[in-house]
């Protein structure tokens, strides 16, 4: 049975929200208001129309309990008291999701991290090919990449990359992405055509906001340093780079991507406060590990999440068992929605079981 008690209260919810949108509102009011409309919006309409539904179904059983309808506005009305059922149950479970607790994390940007595992070389050349996926897939969304810090592969890619991937709701798509990606292809390098696996590791933070995480100044170590790689004369002399250690935590960022130190340390503060505001989450949720190492693994190729055989053009997520054969759009970005609905779907499914 669904919570009446609660819909009733939603639903008033919504119309006094809409009515204070209509007298006039402030700006950060109306700010306010706006988003907790549009966030109900689905919920509301799902409501009225199961309420309506409920409704014809009682005429509909009604009229099939009168001994005087005719043989042929039985069967009429039979009819349609089996499509009401129907869309009455998919109705149903359209509410339960939406009533489903919320991540606070959802709606917000996030910090993409990416590593490369075990395979040497290759392993930094498919971390590059991951990371160009989510660019495309950021693309699609209409979301902004930014690239954070890069450690390129001596023959492309990177042995580490991260970026900033901004718009709404982008966590929420990209959360289940955390973990050992595998990667099964013979190399360009491979003259005896041999299929080589290695594997590269995703994180995904929610992009911490300075109202989030409160990082107190006593608790960092900040050293300063010259940059390293390509570069000429800013390299040789200037400072910029900038390496902060979070004291109670332990947790180190170095960047050194941008000629400011300024900047360095703005982007190094971001990352910083995403990294500790996923540890705190993990402390509170019993479904994630407690240490923040368990979300991408050791690299090692027998830990993973997803397989991309590109031989066979297939790819696979391990944790439900979805295989598409349609591995270049998946690397396009286009086909990634299919997976990533159906790691939701799996998810909402847990949350249900869950509530009995």
């Amino acid at each position: 049975m669904l919570p009446h008690d609660k819909l009733d209260l939603i639903l008033r919810r919504h119309e006094e929200v809409s009515a204070r949108l209509s007298e006039g509102a402030d700006g950060p009011t109306f700010v306010a208001l706006s988003r907790e409309l549009a966030e109900t919006d689905a919920v509301v309409t799902a409501i009225q129309a199961f309420r309506a539904a409920a409704a014809e179904l009682v005429g509909l059983e009604a009229m099939l309990a009168d001994p005087s309808l005719d043989a042929e506005m039985l069967a009429l009305a039979g009819e349609e008291r089996d499509a009401a059922t129907e869309r009455l149950t998919g109705l149903e479970q359209t509410i339960r999701v939406a009533l489903l607790p919320k991540d606070a994390a959802d709606e917000k940007s996030a910090i993409l991290e990416l590593r490369a595992g075990t395979g040497g070389d290759e392993a930094a050349l498919f971390a590059g090919d991951l990371f160009r996926m989510y660019g495309r897939y950021a693309e699609l969304h209409g979301w902004k990449v930014e690239l954070l810090s890069a450690t390129e592969g001596t023959m492309g890619g990177f042995k580490e990359v991260v970026a900033s991937v901004i718009g709404r709701g982008v966590f929420a798509k990209l959360k289940f992405e955390s973990g050992v990606h595998r990667v099964q292809r013979v190399p360009d390098t491979e003259t005896q055509g041999r299929i080589h696996t290695s594997a590269a590791t995703v994180a995904v933070l929610p992009e911490a906001e300075e109202v989030d995480v409160d990082i107190n100044e006593a608790d960092l170590k900040i050293d300063t340093m010259r940059a390293q790689g390509a570069g000429g004369q800013h390299v040789n002399k200037t400072e910029s780079a900038i390496r902060l250690t979070h004291l109670p935590t332990g947790i180190v960022v170095f960047m050194q991507e941008e000629r400011s130190q300024h900047r360095n340390r703005h982007k190094a503060m971001a990352v910083l406060r995403s990294r500790i505001f996923d540890e705190q989450r993990q402390k509170l949720d019993n479904e994630r590990a407690a240490d923040r190492k368990s979300q991408v693994g050791s690299g090692d190729r027998s830990e993973r999440i997803r397989t991309y055989n590109f031989p066979q053009g297939r790819m696979t997520d391990h944790r439900i068992n979805l295989t598409l054969y349609k591995l270049d759009k998946v690397m396009t970005g286009e086909a990634l929605d299919e997976v990533v609905d159906a790691l939701t779907t799996e998810h909402q499914a847990s949350q249900l079981a869950a509530q009995g």
